[in-house]
């Protein structure tokens, strides 16, 4: 009899302690229930912000500005002034191509990052919705339930659109990004051999 009364009331323990946690998690889900909505809310402004910035960008290229380049050839204009005949030359115009290729990657990194973003906010806005809706199908709330499940379904939706949007974009800003380092590593080239210090000729 003892034996029976002390499994029972180990498994009442555990089951206190299974609710207790279900409890919790539950309520850390509700709690960032309108956090998620809002960060998609905020990435699917960003992301238009993000496709307005490439229109732009792409109008100036069609004219032949090209900023990331412009840049580049005002520091590597800087780095002739300073290294004046110095053999350190090839190290001060390497350098400004690795700056430019760096502030390239930062400003690609800028939109790259919705690509996993955006499912994971999306994936989280459609479970927290969801478990709310079976909240209220339990308890006859119908109504709710269907509000749940339309904003969980949007949720995603929002989710993997900017995703989509964020890798196109990040598809056509690699290509010019590619497009531009090369073209600065072929101006730094040229510059060095046009403006290296002249080496004597090693006598026979």
């Amino acid at each position: 009899m003892s034996i029976t009364t002390n499994t029972a009331g180990l498994d009442l323990s555990v089951s206190g302690a299974i609710h207790g946690i279900e409890t919790l998690l539950y309520s850390i889900s509700t709690v960032l229930y309108l956090p998620v909505l809002l960060a998609l809310a905020l990435l699917a402004l960003y992301m238009l912000t993000c496709a307005g910035g490439l229109i732009g960008e792409w109008n100036d290229r069609r004219r032949g500005i090209r900023k990331l380049v412009v840049v580049a050839e005002a520091r590597m204009a800087e780095a002739i002034a300073a290294a004046d005949g110095q053999p350190d030359l090839d190290a001060r115009l390497e350098c400004v191509v690795q700056k430019a290729d760096a502030d390239g990657l930062r400003a690609l990194d800028k939109v790259r990052f919705v690509v996993r973003v955006g499912p994971a906010l999306g994936l989280m806005g459609t479970l927290i919705p969801m478990g709310i809706s079976l909240a209220g199908l339990a308890q006859g709330n119908l109504p709710k339930m269907a509000e749940s499940m339309t904003t969980a379904f949007t949720a995603t939706v929002v989710g993997l659109a900017c995703s989509v949007a964020a890798y196109l974009l990040t598809l056509v800003r690699e290509h010019w990004l590619r497009r531009d380092v090369t073209d600065i590593a072929f101006a730094a080239e040229t510059l060095l051999l046009r403006h290296a210090p002249m080496r004597p000729k090693a006598e026979a």
